[in-house]
């Protein structure tokens, strides 16, 4: 198994700001946007999105929750091992308002797929975006494409991209590409 560094830790900080700008660009002062990062994964950008926003551009108010999709997967009866759950903590309504889905790695869209239904259970929204860190294009088994994307990775299945966030799994923010050989 080998490992190969994508993003270093001063990457993925330029990454973070460029997408809290281009957020900002889109909605603005954030009074009808509520961000809901995908469990288990997703918690983290969104967490640090949100905090970025609110200390670094000023933005005063910003809704954001977690979302477990674990039993709204596809793949839910299809596992030998008992699922574990995550929790969601979504308090605030998000009926016609615009959500914007947050994920660590995009990879077959199936989690994206799950959300879209479990974020029903809470209301209507008026709109839902996806924002990933990492986008790995070669590998969507469904037409799920993300609004605001930190990199594009080209990684084949034998390959795995691996997100490392400070203070969760590492020292410092860090995504790598880990190859197991075929």
């Amino acid at each position: 198994m080998s490992s190969k560094i994508l993003l270093t830790s001063k990457e993925v900080d330029i990454i973070l700001h460029r997408l809290a700008c281009q957020l900002i660009e889109k909605h603005n002062d954030f009074s009808n946007t509520v961000l809901i990062g995908i469990q288990p994964r997703g918690k983290f950008l969104a967490e640090r999105i949100s905090t970025i926003l609110k200390n670094e551009y000023g933005i005063p108010s910003v809704d954001l929750g977690f979302l477990d999709i674990t039993f709204f997967r596809d793949d839910f009866r299809r596992n030998d091992k008992p699922l574990e759950a995550n929790k969601t903590q979504i308090d605030f309504l998000v009926e016609d308002k615009n959500v914007v889905f947050i994920d660590d790695v995009l990879h077959t869209g199936r989690s994206i797929r799950a959300a879209l239904t479990a974020i029903q259970s809470f209301g209507r929204p008026n709109e839902i975006e996806l924002m990933v860190l990492i986008d790995r294009r070669f590998s969507r088994h469904l037409p799920i494409q993300p609004d605001y994307r930190g990199r594009q990775v080209d990684a084949f299945n034998n390959e795995k991209v691996k997100v490392q966030w400070k203070n969760e799994d590492a020292p410092a923010d860090e995504v790598y590409l880990i190859s197991n050989p075929s």
